[in-house]
Order: structure tokens, then C-alpha cells, then sequence
């Protein structure tokens, strides 16, 4: 058995918020229950699995959002073998490594010998359920994303910083190697891979915001995580009581939205919902606009080579800064230069998986990326030959963390709803699963109403009182309901 998870983004506490404990425990009980529906065979006997892989799909650490990289003059794209660079990324981790240590012990327990167990089968072939309990082995594996890449960077110290994370994780990864961006890149992870007939990436190699060509280098999209999220949160905290509540605790919200981009977009609707005054928002929208004109002086930007630099320059200003904002349609401009950035028509990827030459050339079932936070299932393309049926599907992982999406109706386009995310994929072989070839869950639990204790007893929110009703013609019957199918309904 074959499982992935990906985008944890385990932080060191100083920005943003934690992916809670909790959902490591859910995903250790889901882990042993998939691993014992997976001992159940095509022929209905029962026999235990012995052996289930982990896949960790990259940004299980986020080494980005860090407070930690403020505190001095050193960034993620200085040298790399920077004395300074090296302490940085220490201190860091060991911040992750200590602020996660219960949701780190679940996962480090897998290693264990009693880690995950299932029941051992008897003479009928059926499971003993009241006999002492068989472990299955668990090899997990940490690939990197945009927000690890730094353990993907080849040297000694670099080393010890993943000698410490497969300590505190249970990893299976080589010790003195670094971790891998690619499957070909490990052949315990590719050996797995063609076991299983499916092919998994991070994903962020289809992002030219968050990759520049170099998995062992930074990108734009660590700049703007320092220097636009980062920074800003620094410059909010000197609010204090000028602020309402509501905005300081929404302004902490502000890394979580993705794709980054759209955090201006976000902020704009926070503003409106929770700031009544209009120095105050006229403030902070100049600060951003400022930090978004020193962002775009950075020479990590200037010199990206991906595009045109001025078409570059010039598309990030509409996107960043409320100076240069559409009259409408903000969000959705946004999106569409995203999209044709990355050579898709919508947000997702599996135009990407199409030209996998691992789907072209049929030696994989399914196609699994991370890195979009969205959790995806699209069906690709099904073969039929000789008998034999190849149905070929995209995957993507999700997220563990809190995902905030646009609305899609509203006069405003600067409207989200967020909601708890927990996602995780299994893939079966051969006969396990009674011959199932995979299993998606998706969790999603939504967040409560935004606290209006801030506002004046009986006084709404200034985009509640602003916001025009919208009207809309009376539902007479079912939209999709034929005449006869309404009549049918109304007789029972």
C-alpha cells in the first residue's frame, strides 16, 4: 500500500497558525484502518499487508514563514553555504521540530513496531481479531516542495539539518543524502512508485511564482512570503489599539491564503468587513503598496529570467499593490495571469498531467501532485485493448491546513470562505482492497461566523450596511426538473 500527504506547512510558531495535533491522531487510526481493508484480497480471503509506504509530498515543513528571517540580513537566496544562512535554517527547523513535537511523535511512531498493526489472519483466512495484533512495516519518505527546498540542498550541514527532521519524523529517506524534489532522485520512492503504477510530484514545478528552474534555490515565492506576508504582520503589530479585534485577528489569518497572490485581494474584503475607519484602511493599504514597491526592487525579482522582465514587473504591480488595482474584477485578473503563467486554462493541474511522459507512455494508472492546496480527483483518460482496461486518473493531495476560497457571486470579488482541510491518498497493489486500486479521503470542516463582538451593540459591519440586496426571480420548481417529473413529485 502506497500513501500520500502533502502541504502540512508545519511552522516554528512565529507566524501563522499550527496544523493541531489531532489530525495527525485521525490520520494514525485511518492509516491502520486502511491498512487493514487493504489485507482483505480480491478472492475475499484475508491477509495482512506487510508493508505500507509514505509518501510525505513535499512543504511538510515550511521554512518560509519564519519571523526568524527578519531578525537579521541574511535570506533564503544568499549563499547557501553562508555561515549565517546555515544558522538561520537551524534554528528554524528547530523551532518546527520543537512546536510540533505531539503531531511529530504520531508520525515518528509509525516507525515503531507497534506504530500501525493489523489483525493476523487464521486457518479460514479470515482476521483474528481477539489474537495479538501483527505490525506492518511503514517506510516513510519526505519529498520537498517550495516551502522546504533548503533540504534539498547538497552539503555536510545540510545534512545534519536532515539527520535531525528523519530523527523526529521516522523517516526512511538516506541519511547523508538530500532529500529528494523528484522520484528519480531516490529508487526507494520510484521503486514504490512503479510497484503502485503511479507517478507523484510536489507540483510546484508547474508554478513559475514558486520555482525558477533550480529545486536547490529560491524563488519569488519565498520573497513575497518574507518580505510582502512577513513583513506586513511585523508592520500591523504597531496598530495596537487603533486596530478593531476583528482586523488583528483576521490580519493573522493572512498567510494562509493561496495562491499568495491573492493577498491583497483578501485583505481588501478584510478591511471592508472589520475597519470603519477610512484613515485606518487608507494606512494600511499604503503600507502594503510600500512594501510592495521595495518587494519589486529586490534583485531576486528583477533578475528572474522566466519571462520578459518588464511584462514580469509590470504583471506583479497590477497583482500586489491596491495603486494599481482593476476597478473590478481584481480577484479574477489575478487568476487568469496566474493560470497563464503556469499554461492551464483554470486552477488546476492536470493539463500538466497530461503531458506526464510517465501518463503518455501508460506506465502509470494515476498522476498525483501537491501544492495547489485544492484536493482534486479528474479522470484523464481510459484505454481499452485486448481485453484489458487502463483507466488513467489525476490526484491531487490537498492540504492539512485552512484553505480560503473566493465566492463566486457577490458585487464585490473580494469575498472568501475558509474551511478546515485534511486530505490523504492510498493506492493499492495487485489484490489488495479486494482489488481496489485507490482510496481518497477528504475531510472539510467549515469555520464558525467571524466574531462581530468588536462592533457597537445593534451596528453591522460597514459591508453589510454598504451591500446592496440581491435580487433574484422566485424558484417556482427544480431547476433541472421537467414538468411531468414536478407533477410526479407533487402526486407522492
Amino acid at each position: 500500500m502506497l500513501v500520500f500527504i502533502s502541504d502540512l506547512h508545519l511552522t516554528d510558531g512565529t507566524s501563522g497558525t499550527q496544523t493541531h495535533p489531532s489530525a495527525f491522531r485521525i490520520f494514525a487510526e485511518r492509516l491502520r484502518y486502511l491498512a487493514t481493508r487493504a489485507s482483505y484480497r480480491a478472492d475475499g480471503s484475508y491477509r495482512p499487508i506487510d508493508r505500507v509506504d509514505l509518501v510525505l509530498l513535499g512543504d511538510t515543513l515550511d521554512l518560509m514563514r519564519s519571523a526568524r528571517w527578519l531578525q537579521g540580513r541574511v535570506r533564503p537566496w544568499s549563499d547557501p553555504q553562508a555561515p549565517e544562512l546555515i544558522q538561520t535554517l537551524t534554528e528554524i527547523i528547530d523551532g518546527v521540530l520543537a512546536c510540533n513535537e505531539p503531531a511529530l511523535a504520531v508520525l515518528r511512531s509509525f516507525a515503531t513496531s507497534t506504530g500501525v498493526c493489523v489483525a493476523p489472519a487464521g486457518r479460514n483466512r479470515q482476521p483474528q481479531f481477539n489474537a495479538p495484533p501483527q505490525p506492518v512495516s511503514v517506510r516513510t519518505y519526505c519529498l520537498v516542495g517550495n516551502s522546504d527546498w533548503p533540504l534539498h540542498v547538497a552539503g555536510r550541514p545540510y545534512d545534519l539539518m536532515r539527520q535531525k527532521i528523519a530523527h523526529h519524523m521516522g523517516l526512511a529517506n538516506p541519511l547523508n543524502e538530500p532529500f529528494p524534489h523528484d522520484a528519480l532522485e531516490c529508487d526507494a520512492v520510484l521503486e514504490s512508485f512503479r510497484r503502485h503504477r503511479v507517478f507523484g510530484r510536489h507540483g510546484d514545478v508547474f508554478d513559475p511564482i514558486h520555482f525558477a528552474g533550480d529545486r536547490s534555490a529560491s524563488s519569488l515565492g519565498d520573497a513575497l512570503a518574507i518580505e510582502m506576508i512577513g513583513r506586513f504582520a511585523v508592520e500591523m503589530q504597531q496598530l495596537g489599539r487603533e486596530a478593531p479585534p476583528a482586523l488583528l485577528a483576521g490580519l493573522r489569518e493572512l498567510d494562509q491564503i493561496r495562491p499568495v497572490l491573492l493577498a491583497p485581494v483578501w485583505l481588501e474584503g478584510l478591511l471592508e468587513r472589520t475597519c470603519s475607519s477610512p484613515a485606518l484602511k487608507k494606512r494600511i493599504k499604503r503600507v502594503w503598496d510600500q512594501l510592495a514597491d521595495e518587494f519589486l526592487q529586490l534583485d531576486l525579482v528583477r533578475e528572474q529570467d522566466a519571462w520578459s522582465p518588464s511584462e514580469l514587473l509590470a504583471g506583479l504591480e497590477r497583482t500586489l499593490k491596491f495603486g494599481k488595482r482593476p476597478s473590478l474584477g481584481w480577484a479574477g485578473k489575478i487568476a487568469g495571469w496566474l493560470n497563464s503563467l503556469r499554461g492551464t486554462k483554470s486552477g488546476s493541474y492536470y493539463e500538466h498531467a497530461l503531458a506526464e511522459p510517465e501518463f503518455r507512455n501508460r506506465r502509470a494508472r494515476h498522476i498525483v501532485y501537491g501544492h495547489t492546496h485544492q484536493p482534486e480527483t479528474v479522470p484523464l483518460d481510459a484505454s481499452f485493448a485486448d481485453g484489458y482496461v487502463l483507466n488513467q486518473v489525476y490526484f491531487n493531495t490537498g492540504t492539512w491546513r485552512r484553505v480560503y476560497q473566493p465566492t463566486h457571486l457577490g458585487l464585490a470579488d473580494h469575498e472568501f470562505i475558509p474551511a478546515e482541510n485534511m486530505s490523504f491518498l492510498a493506492f493499492f497493489e495487485g489484490d489488495e482492497r479486494r482489488g481496489r486500486p485507490f482510496e481518497m479521503w477528504t475531510g472539510l470542516l467549515g469555520v464558525g461566523a467571524e466574531d462581530r463582538s468588536a462592533w457597537p451593540p445593534g451596528q453591522p459591519a460597514p459591508h453589510t450596511a454598504a451591500r446592496p440586496a440581491v435580487t433574484a426571480p422566485p424558484i417556482t420548481a427544480p431547476h433541472f426538473s421537467n414538468g411531468s417529473l414536478v407533477r410526479a413529485a407533487g402526486a407522492g
